[in-house]
């Protein structure tokens, strides 16, 4: 773990906070109504935040479809990026998908953003595939990436 970061569930008043750090990492990034739908609405969500002196530094989110996790956002606020929070984030959802009795989680990631793709693969995700322009905001193609969970 970090140091002096507490990674837990996220909370309603958490959610300007991860807003305000959707806005600083992300081209299209979801709104604040998006957030409290997820919260409190969709039941197949899971989401976490890392906290440092009660401030939010980063957070990551799932769905739990079936025997799958999809993970939805995964983001570090840029200040406190290459401290390990984002793999923190990444292990709190691993450890999530584990006692829900999943058997593989999912994701996609930029084909530009190798460290997020390093991170995953030291994590165990492997390349599935490839989803062609993606992104909206540049139509910048997603890799698809799997990890199995062993038990």
């Amino acid at each position: 773990m970090s140091s002096n970061v507490n990674i837990r569930r996220m909370q309603i008043n958490d959610i300007q906070q991860v807003v305000n750090i959707e806005k600083l990492c992300f081209a299209i990034p979801w709104t604040y109504n998006a957030f409290n739908q997820e919260l409190r609405e969709n039941k197949l969500a899971v989401y976490f935040v890392a906290e440092n002196d009660d401030q939010i530094v980063g957070f990551g989110g799932a769905w739990h479809v079936v025997d799958e996790f999809h993970i939805t956002n995964i983001a570090v606020n840029p200040s406190c990026r290459g401290l390990g929070i984002g793999r923190d984030i990444v292990e709190e959802l691993i450890k999530d998908a584990y006692e829900k009795n999943i058997s593989r989680i999912t994701l996609e990631v930029r084909k530009s953003n190798l460290i997020a793709q390093g991170l995953y693969k030291d994590l165990g995700f492997k390349l599935g595939g490839i989803r062609k322009e993606y992104y909206d905001d540049n139509r910048e193609d997603a890799l698809i990436m799997w990890k199995e969970l062993d038990y």
